[in-house]
């Protein structure tokens, strides 16, 4: 069974950074297709970035250049390093995977990841 354990969320103020990280259990890292999702309070589940086992990276509108999705050398952690942080980035952030490659153009959508982990709480205040 595959299990995805996130961590590095917490409290910063506009225009701070942090880091969060996701490590997979029971799987291969390397065949999985990995995202990072949000969800805040009240609204609909959203992509954030998403990197397939080739490598390809994708971001939202929102969040381009101020976002990094990552792996380690190993390839057994995920992170999304988050620089510039705005209140409205305040959000439960999940970790979501796949063993399944997403069709072209939907990296970002929910419904393709059938995989997720328990999300870290990330908050912004101005």
């Amino acid at each position: 069974q595959v299990q995805l354990v996130e961590s590095g969320g917490g409290s910063v103020q506009a225009g701070g950074s942090l880091r969060l990280s996701c490590s997979v259990y029971g799987y291969a890292y390397s065949s999985v297709y990995m995202g990072w999702f949000r969800q805040a309070p009240g609204k609909e589940r959203e992509g954030v970035a998403a990197i397939d086992i080739g490598g390809y990276i994708t971001y939202a509108d929102s969040v381009k250049g101020r976002f990094t999705i990552s792996q380690d050398n190993a390839k057994t952690t995920l992170y999304l390093q988050m620089n510039s942080l705005k209140p409205e980035d305040t959000a439960m952030y999940y970790c979501a995977a796949t063993i399944y490659p997403p069709s072209p153009g939907t990296w970002l959508l929910r419904d393709e990841y059938n995989i997720w982990g328990q999300g870290t709480q990330v908050i912004v205040s101005s």
